[in-house]
């Protein structure tokens, strides 16, 4: 076929026309083609406008590449019919016109477009075009844009160059984006804009952005899964305008200003997504109705001075298992009405504060781990405050402070290694301090000062250097506390007022003795508390006892109970001068999430303390973050520090598995392992090792190492929960907090556990616990607008008070309760 030549081919349902027929322009072959008809078009250069308004196929006879149109002005290409497009190349001139324009159900496929139009390629009028494989260079407009209702595919397709936005879609349409790759743009990467505007991309990238990476607003809706956004000049992310973005498995990296910037009642969630190499926030979120939700992330690496999630003016955060590290500061939450909810995160290797709060606003810190800051929490002012139960701070200069009026309520949080005081209050600060310990510290464990009206109930200072407890003035209020420093039994307890936050009255599982009574003016300026000094671990048949209260857990029950009996006959072999048998104490133990391990290993150490086997018996619990450095020959050390805490008493390794991942190569886990194993040998008398996990995931762990197998001889599986023992968990949690279950919510409870998936992320015992305080919540919405209430009504709860998912007993809803 000639060059120049365009060639119809008929394809189409008419018999009358001629076979094919041979044209010199473009505009004569589209005027002679008919519905159906192929226009193959030889190797050249047209200067022609080309319309296609009937559904056509047009190619490049010799391929993509070989034939372009490059008109003088207006728009190179328009498409008004549902034509197939293929190979071409089109060049527009007009920078008032978009180079090509699809109006029609077409498809354009292998294309390039090249020109200095207004846009590249403009879909418009609620058509549903598909484009595949076609680059827009455009470095004078927009690379696409998508409007009108339209609902566009774009697939492997590539926007080289773009004088202002790389895609936009606006005015309500609808677009996917599939493996397609936006760079060297201006303005912005990927612009979502008005209501009922959609892009839903994987796989896609945006970068060498001179502008934002993506720009989401007026109730856009965008979808990102597996997309890299990086190297921008301005933000990865911004939202605003009550838009909304969903980001899962991706990655935003290179940033010079913030990974996400959200104002305006914008949402945006985060899962298994990572921000590093950010020079402001990590994420920026602000006012009133804005939020962020992150699961399974990860905020790393920062190149500026700014803290990694920054939180102010009204707006709400929420992370649950998500690792801040190597960062200046890790979450600051600002101004009366911010919130941040942080569940099962780790902050490392933060350089100044791990969290602070300040300015009125409030933090829900649920088993929150902090290890290497300087600061570990900061309540800064009046009315700054929170719940944190279960948290972990480690290796800090200070690990909480509370000033100025602040008053955080701390339940069964700890502090260790820190290098001044574990826990210090001034300044007219207060904080409520439930079951919380400071150890291992080189100044005061719980320093208050100032006469501040702190409350200390069951707390526990151990080897602090300078001293457990400190209270240079009257004010602080201690109730059953205990220091390895105290000199003298305490007199008889003072009770104190316990202070909470806002969160305290959302926290359903709290019991309410916790949150009662009771002191006067006269009790609070009575001067510092007496503190006991540490107790004595308790008779071993007191902690059998209390493992024999546990529910469920026969087996576990009856080893523990054989190396008992194991070590008792030993010593009176040894008394009656024979040979005691050999006791191989460390212990794997394996089973699912939430069935009781770690309660096991800490009544195991008490019971071995208590015959003397171990010197102290006290419980260090521990993952892989504290065991293994990032770089060679910190992991050895750290290990060791670990170990050195341990001596004496018992090391519970959890997930011990993921020292050895199967993909390890030159992971350092494998250092811990082997450290480990040294100091088990060295130290075989003084400590007892028990590593838990996952069944199948464990037995890797155990061929890891040729000493590991050897040193871990016995081996307890704990079997998850039946329906009958997660029923009597739950009735348990309902007595401890006053609480009472119906027959036929009983009943509605043992079904709805039958039937529960038991799959990799049931948590047995937790689970049992996360329906009991659901049930907590439903009850109080439920009788939250009823005047007047009976005892009764306030105690028991009904079937309808179970989770939504939950089955209920026929005829139960609705039911009332006399009175």
């Amino acid at each position: 076929m000639g060059a120049g030549v365009v060639r119809v081919t008929l394809d189409g349902a008419s018999r009358w026309r001629r076979r094919s027929g041979e044209y010199s322009t473009m505009s004569e072959a589209l005027a002679a083609a008919e519905a159906g008809d192929t226009v193959t078009i030889g190797p050249g250069v047209f200067r022609e406008n080309v319309v296609v308004d009937k559904p056509l196929t047009v190619r490049a006879a010799e391929g993509p590449g070989t034939v372009r149109f490059e008109p003088p002005t207006g728009t190179a290409l328009t498409l008004l019919a549902a034509a197939s497009v293929q190979g071409l190349v089109l060049e527009g001139q007009d920078g008032s016109a978009p180079a090509v324009l699809v109006g029609g159900d077409a498809e354009l496929t292998d294309c390039r477009v090249v020109t200095r139009s207004s846009v590249g390629i403009e879909v418009y009028g609620g058509c549903r075009p598909t484009v595949r494989r076609c680059t827009v260079d455009n470095p004078g407009g927009l690379g696409i844009r998508v409007a009108d209702e339209s609902v566009a595919l774009f697939e492997e397709c590539e926007v080289v160059a773009a004088g202002q936005t790389g895609v936009v879609v606006r005015a309500g349409a609808s677009v996917r984006l599939e493996r397609c790759r936006v760079h060297h743009a201006a303005g912005a990467g990927l612009v979502l804009t008005g209501d009922g505007s959609v892009v839903d991309a994987v796989g896609c990238e945006f970068y060498e952005i001179n502008g934002n990476g993506v720009q989401a607003e007026d109730r856009a809706v965008g979808r990102l899964a597996d997309c890299a956004v990086h190297r921008v000049t301005d933000n990865a992310l911004v939202l605003d305008s009550e838009a909304r973005l969903e980001l899962t498995d991706c990655r935003i990296h290179e940033v010079p200003e913030n990974g996400a910037d959200l104002r305006g009642r914008a949402q945006l969630l985060l899962e298994r997504t990572t921000l590093r190499s950010f020079g402001r926030n990590g994420l920026s979120v602000w006012d009133p109705g804005t939020s962020v939700r992150a699961v399974g992330c990860e905020i790393r690496d920062s190149t500026g001075d700014y803290p990694a999630v920054w939180v102010s003016d009204g707006a709400q955060v929420s992370l649950t298992d998500c690792r801040v590290h190597d960062v200046p500061d890790a979450l600051f939450v600002l101004d009366r009405g911010s919130a941040a909810e942080v569940v099962e995160c780790s902050f490392t290797q933060v350089r100044n504060t791990a969290v602070s709060v300040r300015d009125g606003a409030t933090v829900r810190l649920d088993q929150l781990r902090v290890q290497d800051a300087n600061t570990g929490l900061w309540f800064r002012d009046h009315g700054s405050g929170g719940l944190l139960t279960g948290c972990e701070i480690a290796d800090v200069t200070t690990g909480v402070i509370a000033t100025r009026g602040a008053d955080p309520v701390l339940r069964q949080c700890s502090v260790r290694g820190s290098s001044e005081a574990a826990v210090y209050v001034s300044a007219g600060g207060r904080g409520t301090f439930e079951e919380c310990t400071a150890t291992h510290g080189k100044g005061f464990g719980f320093h208050v000062i100032d006469g501040c009206a702190t409350v200390l109930t069951r707390c526990r200072a151990e080897q602090n250097a300078r001293g457990g407890f400190e209270f240079p003035e009257p004010g602080p209020i201690a109730e059953g506390c205990v220091s390895d420093d105290a000199k003298a039994p305490a007199p008889e307890p003072v009770r104190a007022v316990s202070t909470a936050s806002a969160w305290e009255a959302a926290a359903p599982a709290v019991p309410a003795a916790r949150n009662q009574p009771l002191v006067d003016a006269a009790s609070r300026s009575a001067g510092p508390q007496t503190i006991a000094p540490l107790p004595e671990c308790r008779p071993a048949e007191v902690a059998l006892a209390e493992l024999d209260s546990l529910i469920g857990l026969d087996t576990v029950k009856q080893e523990v109970r054989t190396l008992i009996d194991l070590i008792s006959v030993g010593r009176r072999r040894q008394q009656a001068g024979l040979k005691a048998p050999s006791l191989r104490r460390h212990l794997v133990f394996t089973g699912s999430p939430g069935t009781g391990k770690t309660t096991v290993a800490r009544l195991y150490g008490e019971i071995l303390a208590s015959l003397g086997v171990l010197q102290r018996g006290h419980l260090v619990e521990v993952a892989r973050l504290d065991l293994v450095g990032e770089h060679v020959g910190s992991t050895a050390l750290r290990t060791s520090e670990v170990f050195q805490r341990s001596l004496g008493g018992v090391l519970f390794i959890d997930e011990a598995y993921a020292l050895a991942p199967e993909d390890g190569g030159r992971d350092f886990g494998r250092e811990a392992i082997d450290t480990l194993v040294k100091l088990m040998e060295d130290h075989r008398d003084e400590v007892v090792v028990i590593v838990a996990g996952y069944t199948a995931e464990m037995e890797r762990f155990l061929a890891s190492n040729p000493g590991v197998a050897s040193r871990f001889s016995r081996t307890v599986t704990f079997a998850d929960y039946s329906a009958a023992e997660l029923l009597e968990i739950t009735r348990r949690q309902a007595t401890e907090h006053e609480y009472e279950l119906a027959e036929e919510t009983a009943q509605a409870l043992l079904e709805h556990y039958a039937v529960i998936p038991k799959g990799p992320s049931f948590g047995n015992g937790r689970t049992a616990r996360q329906v009991f305080e659901t049930m907590v919540e439903r009850h109080a919405v439920r009788l939250a607008q009823v005047v007047e209430l009976t005892t009764e009504q306030l105690q028991l709860l009904l079937p309808e008070d179970l989770p939504v998912t939950a089955p209920v007993t026929a005829g139960s809803a609705g039911r009332r309760v006399p009175g």
